[in-house]
């Protein structure tokens, strides 16, 4: 049998960055590895790095062969029109997602990453593994598409299917609905994908409607769970908790793969949920507890979106793996009492960061106003959790 958990970080996803002005910036990750070897919760020898990138094969998977081509053909040609044309019908040169030195190499080292994980859990070397650098969502077999390139946690659940032939249930807690991995199996029936977001009415992509179930076999192995704007903690917890187990009851998977985007907190920049960091000291606890309750620990958690990169993005992440390996503070936190942030983890970023950081692991929940509709706004997202388990 292998370890209960295992860190794995490969080091070239950290050239996954378009420009220094655009929000996904991927000192996210190393904030969050400071963050946890500073709480003592993480060493260096801990971390896991592939020392290998996928295969187009492997890539082949999910994402078309001239697609492909073209992210690889980014990186070595010169002339900057073949580059606008070659990059224009794939969707990597937009705002959201232009092309940048490197993308191919940093794209696929961070699908390598959750492909491993994937491997680690389904072969019993570990219980469960986490892949910060993961979680790209976006990304659709023939485009690239809201800072995704390549769909690695599609990846990965092709991975194991073709390998392990298991049943997948994937979980996306990010704001926005996770729409290249839903339809990436929209007509698998052995792959449940579940989404809880901000409704695609007011909110990129667009989708994650109540009505998109999957089709053909897939029909019912696909739920959406779409959020009014300005849904706080309670709201968010309940819909979660309701849909979720219920889901997962019905589905009775062999492996969760878990999405963390952080992003539906009230500091997010780019959404509208009203969170704090209650919830995401919360979904780990419940997805852990349904791993060891439905697939005998079988668990990949992957990072995700998360655009306050300094208050928010370090303690949400932290707190899956401190959930994940039983770490003290985890209960610790959760029960409530105030606990402070590592002093050296404070002083070493406090220059850096633009915004002053958090003292404690907990939000101050002054810095967060209440919402006055609160309670319409609770009872429309009642009304929407009755429709995604009226089947189940």
């Amino acid at each position: 049998m292998g370890s209960e958990a295992i860190f794995i970080h490969h080091s070239d996803s950290s050239g996954y960055k378009f420009h220094d002005e655009h929000p996904f910036d991927p000192i996210r990750q190393t904030l969050t590895i400071d963050l946890l070897m500073d709480a003592g919760a993480l060493t260096k020898e801990q971390i896991i790095s592939p020392d290998y990138r996928l295969s187009e094969q492997q890539l082949g998977w999910i994402h078309r062969h001239d697609y492909l081509q073209a992210v690889k053909q980014l990186d070595v040609e010169d002339d900057p029109r073949s580059k606008a044309v070659m990059a224009e019908p794939f969707g990597l040169q937009t705002e959201d997602t232009p092309f940048f030195p490197g993308l191919h190499k940093a794209a696929s080292a961070i699908a390598t990453g959750s492909l491993e994980a994937a491997e680690a859990v389904m072969s019993g070397q570990a219980k469960h593994a986490f892949h910060m650098a993961g979680g790209h969502h976006h990304a659709f077999p023939d485009r690239a598409s809201g800072f995704c390139v390549y769909n690695d946690a599609a990846i990965a659940i092709a991975h194991i299917r073709r390998n392990y032939n298991a049943r997948v249930l994937y979980v996306d807690t990010d704001v926005h609905h996770g729409d290249g991995v839903q339809w990436s199996f929209y007509e698998d029936p052995d792959v449940c994908t579940y989404s809880i977001h901000e409704t695609g009415k007011f909110l990129f992509p667009g989708t994650g409607f109540v009505h998109e179930k999957g089709v053909d076999a897939g029909f019912g192995a696909c739920y959406n769970m779409p959020l009014e704007p300005y849904t706080e903690d309670d709201s968010w917890l309940e819909s979660f908790n309701i849909t979720l187990r219920k889901v997962i009851a019905a589905f009775k998977p062999d492996i969760i793969i878990s999405q963390h985007g952080c992003d539906a907190h009230a500091f997010d920049p780019l959404s509208h949920i009203h969170c704090s960091m209650r919830i995401y000291e919360q979904i780990p606890a419940i997805v852990h507890e349904l791993a060891h309750a439905y697939t005998e620990g079988r668990w990949v958690a992957l990072g995700g979106g998360g655009y306050d990169i300094w208050r928010v993005v370090p303690r949400a992440w932290a707190h899956v793996w401190l959930e994940m390996t039983e770490h003290p503070l985890s209960a610790q936190i959760r029960q409530g009492s105030q606990v402070p942030l590592p002093p050296s983890w404070l002083e070493r970023w406090k220059d850096r960061s633009p915004v002053p950081l958090p003292d404690y692991w907990q939000d101050n929940m002054a810095d967060i106003p209440a919402i006055p509709r609160r309670s319409i706004i609770t009872e429309q997202n009642r009304a929407v959790q009755s429709i995604v388990i009226q089947d189940l």
